[in-house]
Formats: C-alpha cells, structure tokens, sequence
C-alpha cells in the first residue's frame, strides 16, 4: 500500500490538535505481532504489545479478528504477559503461552466464552512451544542440564546453586556467554509432553546442544511430523567449535524418546532452519544457507520428500533471502517475505517450477499466511504507520486493513513524509537511500539532517516503521533524515552483499559519502553543512571510521555500540564466525585483515564531536569498546558525552532507557547542528 495512503488512513480522523512525532508516541504506541490464522481461515489471533510507563515494560495481550476486519475484541487482560497464540485443530480453542502465576507455562482459552486452564504445570519455565497435528502433544523448550536424566535433576541443582556461597564458575570451552547472558551449563531442550498431561521426555537428551538455538530460536524451528510421532528441530551439534560454526541442522527424534535424535542434514556445513510440513505431510520446506561460516548468506527454500528425503532446491534462481514459510491449504504455494531493494514485500512461489511472484511492492511485510476465500493475511508497515494486520487476494490486489490498532494515537500524530531516491555508487553501481522530510515541511526553509548508517552491515534501513531507529523521531525534531542501503546491505541481491568482505571501511564508506552528496545535491532543502551522522552497532563502527577518514563533513557524530578496535574486538567478542568471515580468517592466521580498515589507527585525526552510547550487557561488541572510543575522544581533547546503560544489551529497549537515549541523542545533535551551534569544535589534546 502506497506511503500515501497510509498517511490519508491516519489522518482521517485527525483531531484539531495533533503533534510531531515525538519519542513519547514511539514508547508508547502499540505494537502487533505472532499473528496466526484460525484452521478455516475465518480469523486470526495475534499478540499487541502495550507500555506500562510506570512498571518500565512491555504487557503483551492476545486479541482477536475475524479475516474481513469485523469482531475485533481483546481475549486477554493478565497484567502477566500472555503470548504465542496457537490455534487448536478444531479452532475452538488457543493455546498460549503465559507468565501468569510467576513461571512461563502453556495455557488454552476457549474461543467462544470460558476462562483459561493451565495446560503445563512443569517445574523449570517454557520457553516456546508447538503443537501435533491432532492437538494431542506439545513440544515444549526447557532450560536443562544435558546430562540431568530428569526435570528434577536440574531444579535440584540449581537450588544447591543458589545455595552454594561460591559464585565462581568454570568453563573448558566456548560459549562463555551469549548476547547478553552467561552460559550456566543449562542448554534449551525440546521435550514432548501430551496435552491431556503425563511424563515429559527429552527428544534432545543427551545432546550438548539448544534447541531452538540461541540467541534468536522460537518455535519456528520446532514441528512435529505430520503423525505426531516423531519432533524435527533445528540445533546447532557442534561440540567445541560452536562459537565459531554456523552449522545449524535439522534433526528427527521420536517423540517417545525411545530412539536417538537422527541428523537430516548431513550433506550442508551451512545453516539449516525453520522446517515446515505440507498439508499432506508428503514434503518438508525448509530454508538452507551454502556457505559455511557466512551468517548472512543467502537463505534458499529446500524441498525434501517425506520421509523418503530426496531433496530440490526450489529457489536457487530467485536473488534473495526468504524468511519464514507457509504452504497454502492446497499445497501448491508456498508463502514467504524477503527484503528487495528498500522494501519486504511478501511472495508467492510456485511449489511446482519455482518461480517467485512478488505480491506486494511496497512496504514491509512479514507473518505471510494463508486464509479463507483465496486471500493471505499478513503483518505490515511503512516508515509513516506501525504495524496492522491485512488481507489481500494471493495475487497480491485488494489490499485492505484488518485492524487499526493504533488510530486514535496515529490521528493525534503528525509525520514526515518519506520517499526512496537512487544514486550511482561505489564502481557506478545503483544504490538505493531513504529521505524523510521533516515535519510540518517548509520547502522554503533549510534544515538540519540527520545522517542514519544501519548496523549488520548486512542490514536495511528501507521503508520499515522501526522502534529503535526510527527516523520519525528525527523529522519530528526538525530535521530531514538521510539513510543509504550501501554495498553490504540486504535485498539487492547476494553479490551485493557479499562485496564488502574485507573491505569495512571501502566500498561502504564510499557509498556514504555519494549517497550523502546526492541527497543534498537534489534535495535543495538540506542544509549542506548542519550534518550529524549515527550508527549503531556496523554503523558505531563507521561512526569511528568516520571520525578518523571523512570528519570535516559533519558537525557531530553518535557511535552506539560500535567496535573501535578490530584486533581486540575478535577477542572480546563471542560469535567467532562473524570476525572470522568478514576478515578472513582469525587475528593470528590474517593480522592484515584486522589492520586493513581499523578505526583505532585513525584515532589523531579525530576532532568532530562525538555521543557514545553502549550497553552494559552487550557481549556482541563488548562495553569496553565503547569506553575505549570515550578515552580516546577525552584525551585528543573532543568534545564528548558517554552515555552508559548498565542494565542493556546491543538494543536499548526499556521504555524508559530508550526515552533517555532519545533526549540524549537529540539534545547533542540539537547542541551542534541548530542554528547557533558552532560550526568548528575545537581539538586540543590533553596535556
């Protein structure tokens, strides 16, 4: 659906007093999500996210719809968090996942009237959930000991744990932590326990491994076999080399345990994920990277017969990276959404030939399903509107919304409008970029621009409503928002991505610099010279490639947990593949390239004004990174601000550190950018 009209939907019912966009709106919006359609495809249940301001979190609540909007009535009211709707064979009934009663269990909610029941009473936490076909058996994830033969086991131990005055810990391999946890011995296994109550059993016992797998697994990558006997997961069975393999598999473990998970995919050191049968339970989908050690290869769809196991490579022609899939009821079709050139549209891929339609052109798409009446149902949004839940034919035509769950707040708001342009970039190769004008735009003013660089680098900053980077906050400030998808970015084909193994501070930077110098060239309303760049994560380190390669073109910068030394960041880092793929090896076997574009040996040409910001509990690019980059603007003598989170990870995500970030962030660039700010920070080194 056009940008515009999203606006018009907004602003419909617009009340005589609105206001910018502001970070209030984007703490305080409601956020859709794990939508699933009903077996008959007459409604659709999903989970909306609001913010207790005075409890600093997220309550989630599940609501449902009828596929043709009508009905929208909330199912759910528990101050706990209720979420994971999955509906029963019959559709009478939902299971859930809820938090209520102080552990993380599996609850069922009659449709049409009556209180929810307990369905699991087990003594460790669920962390996600699937169901059989016949609704008999769950398949729960539960945090273990793997060498615990019983769920006992492992609460006993842990109690002795807590009693224990000791705190120190012993590890002999890697992990040692993980995103934002330490590892304690435990590891997520799959258990299956059948609905009606009994013994749960560890299909994964034994295995010194997660399933689903950390840190990112959900119970997308856990299905029972169409017979219900037997469970298919993903893990990762790699024994000491965990930290440095992608070697995701898929596995088959009888659901009574009695035999030993088998490994299907034998043939692939790369990922494979997210397994999914066909409604006649004759082939498994699933999604397979090539390359080994590449966490962002491209993922291709993979048919196998069931249980015969010859395999097809569906999409080996098509140039992008699916995400997720769903068959239609007739097995025909298998639905997906990927990122194309600043969009996610969904698709459509013929089961039989492998040709790929896309269904929506614009916007964001994701949770594609099929429903009632030759339509899908879909999540979706723009950079103007957050998430709502549509329907439209499986030709993609006659889109319309299914709910609107934030109008009242979207009426009262008032945004800037935002278009995609082109450029020629590194070798004159076509790059694509973002502006967002500010808003209340005046074509006669000159205004301030926010430079956005997205972090991965294998990332996207396209026409997606985001709630961390989300360049509304910017236009509601005052200022245009520039953002360029540079050589490394997703959705523009895999060669695209690919180009900038070894080459960080290269083609990337270049990219910047051209797309930055088109925006302003055709954008007349830019101010060329009122410019702050901000990155997060791949984009803090470019802040500091930056602050030493291309300074004189901006008035300030903001680094968000961005790495300042290559060397050291490998070390202290904890997915080894990714350093290894991106350099070229390790720091011992190819110093070179961890040298080659290294913002630490640029540190004496910095002398632009720069916000750090970085997270305690980041163990992706560690805390020390970010003091060190704070060191050494201190001592050169650069203006500078540390803004430290002692309780957040890679994301800022507490409502109220998240406010925080923002009034940090746009009060510095505020100070060196507004009219009246200094047009040179002065650089004096310390004596």
């Amino acid at each position: 659906m056009p940008l515009s009209l999203l606006a018009a939907l907004a602003l419909s019912a617009a009340p005589a007093q609105s206001h910018p966009y502001n970070i209030q709106d984007q703490v305080t919006l409601r956020r859709l999500s794990g939508s699933s359609v009903s077996p008959d495809g007459q409604r659709v249940a999903f989970v909306l996210r609001t913010t207790d301001m005075a409890a600093n979190r997220g309550r989630t609540d599940l609501w449902l719809v009828n596929a043709d909007g009508t009905g929208l009535r909330q199912l759910t009211s528990h101050p706990d968090a209720d979420n994971q709707p999955v509906w029963a064979p019959d559709g009478r009934s939902l299971f859930f996942l809820s938090s209520r009663g102080g552990a993380s269990q599996v609850w069922r909610l009659p449709i049409d009237g009556g209180e929810p029941q307990q369905v699991t009473k087990l003594p460790l936490d669920v962390g996600g959930f699937s169901l059989s076909r016949d609704g008999a058996k769950l398949a729960v994830a539960l945090e273990v000991f793997p060498d615990c033969a019983t769920l006992e086991c492992t609460t006993q131990r842990l109690e002795a744990q807590s009693k224990s005055k000791a705190t120190g810990r012993v590890y002999d391999k890697l992990f040692v932590r993980h995103w934002d946890t330490w590892k304690d011995g435990r590891r997520s296994h799959v258990f299956v326990v059948p609905v009606a109550g009994g013994t749960p059993v560890d299909v994964m016992k034994g295995m010194d491994a997660d399933g689903p797998t950390k840190p990112f697994g959900g119970p997308e990558e856990v299905t029972f076999t169409p017979d219900g006997q037997s469970v298919v997961f993903t893990a990762r069975d790699v024994g000491r080399q965990e930290s440095w393999s992608t070697d995701l598999d898929l596995f088959v473990a009888a659901a009574d345990g009695k035999t030993p998970p088998r490994k299907l995919t034998t043939s692939n050191r790369a990922t494979d994920t997210l397994p999914v049968f066909s409604p006649d339970g004759k082939t498994l989908a699933y999604l397979a990277m090539e390359r080994p050690g590449y966490e962002a290869d491209r993922l291709r769809v993979i048919l196998r017969t069931w249980p015969g196991g010859q395999e097809r490579v569906l999409t080996q022609a098509w140039d992008r990276s699916a995400e997720g899939l769903a068959w239609s009821a007739d097995g025909k079709t298998l639905f997906t959404s990927a990122y194309s050139e600043g969009q996610h549209p969904a698709f459509a891929i013929d089961v039989a030939s492998g040709q790929v339609r896309a269904l929506l052109t614009q916007g964001h798409a994701t949770e594609v399903q099929p429903a009632a009446g030759g339509r899908i149902i879909y999540s979706y949004d723009t950079l103007n509107a957050p998430a709502d839940l549509y329907s439209a034919k499986v030709d993609g035509t006659d889109a319309r919304p299914l709910t609107r769950v934030n109008q009242e707040a979207l009426a009262a708001i008032r945004f800037g409008e935002s278009e995609p342009f082109t450029f020629a970039g590194w070798n004159g190769e076509k790059v694509f970029g973002y502006l967002t004008k500010p808003v209340d735009f005046d074509a006669k003013k000159k205004y301030p621009v926010a430079f956005l660089i997205h972090g991965g680098p294998q990332g996207s900053y396209g026409n997606h409503f985001h709630y961390r980077w989300n360049p509304q906050v910017y236009a509601g400030r005052g200022y245009a928002v520039v953002s360029v998808d540079f050589h490394g970015s997703v959705g523009y084909g895999q060669a695209f991505t690919d180009s900038i193994r070894g080459d960080w501070g290269g083609k990337p930077l270049e990219d910047l610099q051209k797309g930055l110098a088109a925006a302003t060239a055709r954008y007349s309303f830019l101010h060329p010279e009122r410019v702050c760049a901000l990155g997060a994560s791949y984009g803090g380190y470019m802040i500091n490639w930056i602050a030493g390669n291309w300074s004189d073109r901006f008035r300030c910068l903001v680094n968000h947990d961005g790495i300042l030394d290559e060397r050291m960041g490998y070390f202290d880092t904890e997915e080894l593949w990714f350093p290894e793929w991106e350099r070229g090896g390790t720091p011992w076997d190819n110093a070179a390239g961890y040298a080659s574009h290294n913002p630490i040996d640029h540190v004496s040409k910095w002398k632009t004004p720069m916000l750090v910001v970085h997270g305690g509990q980041d163990f992706r690019v560690v805390e020390t990174q970010g003091l060190a980059t704070f060191t050494a603007l201190q001592r050169r003598g650069v203006p500078s601000k540390l803004l430290y989170f002692p309780d957040e990870n890679h994301w800022v995500v507490k409502p109220a550190n998240s406010v925080l970030w923002h009034d940090t962030v746009l009060g510095w660039m505020d100070q060196w950018t507004k009219p009246g700010a200094p047009t040179a920070a002065p650089t004096k080194s310390a004596p």
